[in-house]
């Protein structure tokens, strides 16, 4: 099986058939990604994303995964998303969260109460910490992944996840509507969490 980059290389080339290969092999993460933080303009949204991976609008970092690689680009393209949608400059976009940049109720349908609490503290998160978590839990991406993702140090990824994790307990203790449902959640944070991903996104394509 080819590697991701020899198909990016292959579809750089004008090899159509390495460009489905490569599109539907990540399809589904992608469309993870950008189901749980836009209300629309998800198709947009993915469709971006690879025309700029296709076009090498942006060089993957030495040592950098490609998954690594194409979700920096998707995270690129939801600010810009949000940018173009707002009429007031957000230079700290990434500090604001989809509540925030857009208040409508997620698309996503969880049907455990404690995967409600948990997606919806997902989105009261500031944008990169529900990121950081998101590919965590749903995507398995190691430490150096997700630093490159976000464009930081990986040094410094790790205490970036512990705060994100400590926001994420804030936002569930405010949600949780019965002692029940906040001790249940709390036990089993990272079961719930990564339970949601089957809940969220296109199905897969095959």
């Amino acid at each position: 099986m080819a590697e991701d980059i020899e198909l990016l290389e292959a579809w750089r080339a004008g090899d159509t058939h390495a460009g489905s290969e490569l599109f539907e092999r990540h399809f589904r993460s992608l469309s993870r990604f950008f189901a749980s933080k836009l209300a629309e303009d998800v198709d947009d949204a993915l469709q971006a994303t690879f025309l700029a991976c296709v076009e090498g609008r942006h060089r993957i970092r030495d040592g950098a995964s490609f998954r690594a690689y194409l979700f920096a680009i998707a995270r690129r393209e939801l600010f810009a998303h949000y940018r173009r949608k707002r009429a007031a400059r957000l230079p700290d976009i990434e500090e604001l969260s989809v509540v925030d940049l857009a208040p409508s109720p997620s698309l996503v349908v969880a049907k455990k109460a404690e995967e409600r609490v948990v997606l919806e503290g997902l989105r009261r998160l500031p944008l990169d910490y529900q990121i950081v978590l998101e590919l965590t839990y749903w995507e398995d991406m190691s430490d150096r992944e997700v630093a490159d993702v976000l464009e930081i140090p990986h040094g410094t990824v790790k205490s970036r996840i512990r705060r994100a994790r400590l926001a994420l307990d804030e936002r569930i203790e405010q949600l949780a509507a019965a002692p029940a449902v906040l001790a249940s959640t709390r036990q089993n944070l990272d079961a719930w969490a990564r339970g949601l991903r089957e809940h969220v996104g296109a199905p897969d394509r095959s």
